[in-house]
């Protein structure tokens, strides 16, 4: 099971995530791109200790919505919207490569995420944004979502991805971030999802009942209070599970 965690997710003097603390025990990186935090300087030095730690990188691609941290649905047109996803991965390129490394995923962020579970036209721009940016790069989605859909279709890798520390609804998807309870805030309760999500591939839903959950990575997100710590934890139950925890790209 792969481990993935949000990173570089401040912007000037601002710090939201501890990405030393993650990157020591994450195997994946989602790195901002600049759209919903981030910015050149924060990109470079993220891409910088992923390489050194042999952590994998991948580009967070968002709308382009700094001061709602990504997290607002908004009407793009899909040609400005493949546009700015291909932006996005071409930054954080430059990075990655200067570092010794590589982007070797693309991730979408927040309401972008959830709008394309859903959305087929979101959806379908997103993709044509990573065909845009050349490679053929891994797309990490909701499994069942329009979204790896379309990467099926344009013969990209569709990585299924679940959610140790959000809430699941019975159809599978994600509890809006606005509805109570959206956000799992017991660290044991956390740890108990995520070895049980990868064991037996199935999650309580909000009402009880059980949800099958498919995938090849598991998030915790790097803007929870005590992020690497509960990664820590995470990552220690995995492997006491006799779980492999590695990389999926």
């Amino acid at each position: 099971m792969d481990l993935n965690a949000d990173l570089g997710e401040g912007f000037g003097r601002w710090t939201l995530t501890d990405d030393d603390a993650l990157l020591s025990c994450v195997t994946s990186a989602n790195v901002a791109c600049g759209f919903h935090a981030g910015d050149p300087a924060v990109m470079r030095r993220v891409c910088e200790g992923a390489a050194a730690r042999g952590v994998t990188i991948g580009a967070q691609v968002s709308y382009r919505d700094l001061a709602g941290f990504g997290r607002r649905s908004m009407d793009v047109p899909a040609a400005e919207l493949t546009a700015e996803i291909a932006y996005q991965i071409g930054a954080l390129r430059v990075f990655a490569e200067a570092a010794g490394s590589r982007v070797a995923y693309v991730k979408p962020h927040g309401a972008l995420y959830n709008r394309a579970v859903h959305d087929d036209a979101q959806a379908r721009a997103v993709i044509e944004g990573v065909l845009l940016a050349g490679g053929d790069l891994p797309v990490l989605g909701l499994p069942g979502s329009r979204l790896l859909a379309h990467a099926r279709e344009a013969r990209l890798p569709a990585m299924e991805e679940a959610f140790a520390d959000r809430a699941y609804t019975p159809q599978g998807t994600l509890v809006p971030r606005g509805e109570a309870g959206a956000v799992v805030e017991d660290p044991d309760e956390v740890v108990r999802r995520a070895v049980r999500m990868t064991l037996d591939r199935t999650v309580a839903a909000a009402d009880g009942s059980t949800v099958p959950v498919a995938a090849r990575s598991l998030c915790l997100h790097g803007d929870t209070p005590g992020a690497a710590a509960l990664a820590r934890r995470v990552r220690a139950a995995l492997e006491e599970a006799g779980v492999d925890v590695r990389a999926f790209a």
